[in-house]
């Protein structure tokens, strides 16, 4: 099956697109973050260890994010390819046969990714050196350097992620019909582990760390991490209970297309539930770090600090900087991927009397639904950070901070995914209907 694996991808190649985008872009990220730790190799002890801690603690929350997102658009492009698996089931593959061909296709793409994104993250490492020279916590005579433990950090997770990936999705996929194992109580255990993780780092900030002043980023700031992927675990049950509040009045707003925006909701949650998963992250992070650095700035004005503290503040919005772009790709091509796959429907709809303009309302109004689900559940983790470091760092659990980079967050989250879902619902339903159907 390893075979019919290349052969899809020479034949096929636009159904990995956003699989193949995800892995490159995670191994330039790993890559990046890991050619610190080659350039360590001759820096002097202070240089060195400002080079490993950047290295360590933004490499590994990019390990998590890169996994998270490898799994989910792959996870997104198999589904589409429902019929060519039940078509090869059909005419004789077996489960583990189809398993092996998923896997294959999943490490085939992470390779090739990972080959092209060496130069990228060469770039990119050179990047954040100068970076951390031009801050001052790293001394200006050290050379940058990429070497083994960048490439085999970039080529090694990512193929090691996009293998489980590629397994996990397998084992749902090619499972008998009859036999498909419902993996709800699975995912929303794992949730509840990641949501009580960021408990725990939350009441250790608020209690442990108060006083301790900068040192409690530590903790806020992983808080905020755990629980925006604990809450996009739940994405589907916190889409319904979106809906199910937002429903009447989009249906009041939009009527005709408001009402076939909500029925769309209920009959796809697991699919747009997809589409939940990169918001809320973006909003979640985003939010928790850089509130959590404004109270941290505000804290700290006038006063002495120590000599990591320029460390501290660098690297939380190099990492901020860096995995919101990541889930912000991330969220384009999983909103791309997942309307473009609709077309069948959307001819469905027109066939059956829909307009054009009625189709594009009703994605705006899924747009509305998804944004919404996304920024309330990445609100609620924002405040596993924010809260707790107010409490530590100024004794106050609602900082006195400004909303606007709220605002912006939110505006970017909404432009995102407005731009990706309507823009390419308008491209899907051009042509016959008629035409898509027989496709």
């Amino acid at each position: 099956m390893i075979a019919v694996a290349l052969r899809n991808l020479r034949h096929r190649p636009g159904g990995f697109v956003a699989t193949f985008l995800s892995a490159f872009l995670g191994a330039t990220l790993l890559m990046a973050f890991a050619s610190l730790i080659d350039t360590a190799a001759d820096a002097d002890p202070a240089s060195s260890e400002s080079l490993t801690t950047t290295a360590g603690v933004a490499g590994g929350w990019c390990l998590i994010i890169v996994a998270f997102a490898v799994t989910s658009t792959l996870s997104l492009a198999v589904r589409r390819r429902a019929e060519q698996i039940a078509l090869l089931r059909r005419v004789g593959a077996t489960g583990p046969q189809l398993r092996r061909m998923i896997v294959g296709e999943a490490a085939l793409v992470a390779v090739v990714a990972s080959a092209v994104a060496v130069p990228a993250g060469a770039l990119l490492g050179g990047a954040l050196l100068r970076l951390l020279q031009n801050t001052g916590q790293v001394a200006e005579a050290v050379p940058g350097a990429f070497g083994p433990v960048a490439l085999g950090t970039g080529f090694g997770v990512t193929l090691l992620g996009s293998i489980v990936a590629g397994v996990a999705t397998a084992r749902r996929t090619t499972a008998p019909p009859g036999t498909r194992p419902a993996r709800p109580r699975a995912r929303r255990i794992a949730a509840v582990l990641f949501l009580l993780t960021g408990a725990n780092c939350a009441v250790l900030t608020a209690t442990l760390m108060d006083g301790k002043g900068v040192d409690a980023m530590q903790t806020a700031g992983q808080a905020g991490i755990w629980a925006s992927i604990g809450l996009a675990l739940l994405a589907p049950e916190l889409l319904r209970l979106v809906t199910a509040v937002l429903g009447a009045p989009v249906r009041a707003l939009g009527g005709v297309a408001g009402e076939l925006a909500v029925l769309a909701v209920h009959s796809r949650i697991r699919q747009l539930a997809g589409a939940v998963m990169p918001v809320l992250l973006f909003a979640g992070i985003a939010t928790g770090t850089v509130y959590m650095q404004g109270v941290e700035d505000k804290a700290s004005a006038g006063q002495v600090q120590p000599d990591y503290a320029q460390d501290v503040k660098t690297l939380n919005y190099v990492v901020v900087g860096m995995i919101t772009l990541f889930v912000a790709v991330m969220l384009v091509n999983t909103l791309i991927a997942a309307t473009a796959g609709r077309r069948r429907e959307f001819a469905q709809h027109r066939l059956a009397g829909a307009t054009r303009g009625q189709l594009t309302a009703m994605v705006s109004f899924e747009v509305l639904l998804v944004t919404a689900t996304g920024v309330l559940g990445g609100t609620v983790a924002a405040l596993f950070t924010v809260l707790p470091f107010g409490s530590a760092r100024v004794d106050r659990l609602w900082p006195d901070v400004t909303p606007a980079a709220y605002v912006l967050i939110v505006a970017v989250a909404v432009a995102l995914t407005a731009t990706a879902m309507v823009g390419t619902a308008r491209r899907t339903v051009r042509g016959p209907a008629t035409a898509a159907i027989r496709a």
